[in-house]
């Protein structure tokens, strides 16, 4: 995630403005993201990548900065930590009180894996799979004017309607949150090969006016493999990307899956 500041967030059921999420909806989208981030592993949902300076965690892998830490990607975990908090989830006390991970390198922090404060961070997090659902469709929500400002002036309308015509069924929610963990927001001017991007607004872009349900979903997973295979027709040979294109094309398609 590139966006801007996450906005307020809801209690309870209402997720945003206009996406709705029953509670059996909730925790299948959280299951199948969890799922596609860390393998549905309980370990999973505490990482920390080798060269970064920030732990991933939860099912969406939000980012969490030490105390005082910044980069290129906004931090997300505290937003989740305070929605956790509203909805009444648990919170361990020491968590609660953080201010920042207080593990302060990758390797302080899989010292402490198996303590008592990061095995308390693991059950709070796969006990509420369903909130960390409603938080990322929450945040997807929130950033759709960020993305529709990058779009040109003629084709908002459009694309806001395409966007809610996917989020209008349980799967297309899955679908938009899941794409934007995968690829991003198609934003950033730097991820582009000859002009093009491959984040969610090119595949709003791409796709067709639909209608809302499962039409639109299936309109929007084949959209995505489209731009997919577009990006890797237009990269650099020297990379290579053909080889990821497969496990790609795979995971659009679990959009289609019941």
């Amino acid at each position: 995630w590139r966006a801007g500041e996450v906005p307020e967030l809801p209690v309870g059921r209402e997720v945003g403005d206009n996406i709705r999420l029953s509670d059996s909806e909730a925790l299948r989208i959280g299951k199948l993201i969890w799922r596609n981030e860390s393998g549905g592993t309980v370990d999973g949902l505490t990482h920390w990548n080798t060269g970064e300076d920030f732990a991933s965690v939860g099912i969406g892998h939000f980012i969490w900065y030490v105390e005082g830490g910044s980069g290129p990607f906004v931090e997300s975990f505290p937003a989740l930590l305070s929605f956790l908090i509203v909805n009444d989830a648990g919170v361990p006390d020491w968590l609660a009180e953080a201010r920042g991970c207080p593990w302060p390198t990758r390797a302080a922090f899989y010292r402490a894996f198996r303590t008592k404060r990061m095995n308390s961070l693991r059950q709070l997090l796969a006990s509420t799979v369903d909130l960390q659902a409603r938080f990322a469709a929450h945040r997807l929500e929130g950033a759709l004017p960020k993305l529709l400002e990058n779009a040109r002036p003629e084709d908002r309308p459009a694309l806001r309607a395409r966007f809610y015509a996917v989020a209008a069924h349980a799967r297309g929610v899955y679908a938009l949150v899941d794409y934007v963990n995968f690829k991003g927001e198609g934003i950033s001017p730097t991820e582009r090969y000859s002009g093009l991007g491959w984040g969610l607004l090119q595949v709003l872009e791409a796709m067709p006016d639909t209608v809302p349900g499962e039409r639109a979903v299936a309109d929007f997973s084949e959209s995505a493999r489209k731009v997919l295979e577009r990006r890797v027709a237009l990269s650099p040979p020297a990379r290579g990307e053909s080889r990821w294109l497969p496990g790609w094309t795979k995971r659009v398609a679990t959009y289609l899956q019941d």
